[in-house]
């Protein structure tokens, strides 16, 4: 349903190196960058389609992204790539009660936003 999102976020370059680690076990990488204000980030081949940026106001409250995932395996490798960028720990990977095959991991951003990675494919 989504075709790409955008947030402003507190610290630009703090949280461009956050997501550089945190999405690279998901496929996704800076893919451009705008007057070092707004980081564009996507599959390789592919159009962007998650990006943060230095103008405006950051979110107040917590923002909540899910991100899909390919296989469990790759909801494991983000939750510990963005635990090693600085990322906090909001509920480790494992099966949720939305669905038989939802297999979610969470972190906080340096911002505090939730982010997910979610596969729904069984084991």
């Amino acid at each position: 349903m989504l075709d790409h999102i955008g947030f402003a976020v507190a610290d630009y370059e703090r949280s461009k190196a956050f997501y550089k680690k945190a999405l690279a076990p998901l496929g996704l990488r800076l893919l451009m960058e705008f007057s070092e204000a707004s980081a564009a980030f996507g599959k390789d081949g592919g159009r962007p389609s998650f990006f943060i940026e230095a103008d405006g106001e950051p979110v107040r409250g917590r923002l909540h992204i899910a991100l899909s995932a390919e296989s469990r395996a790759h909801v494991d490798a983000f939750h510990a790539a963005a635990l090693e960028a600085g990322g906090t720990d909001n509920g480790v990977p494992g099966l949720r009660w939305y669905h038989p095959d939802y297999y979610g991991g969470y972190v906080l951003d340096p911002d505090g936003n939730n982010i997910e990675a979610v596969c729904h494919r069984p084991g």
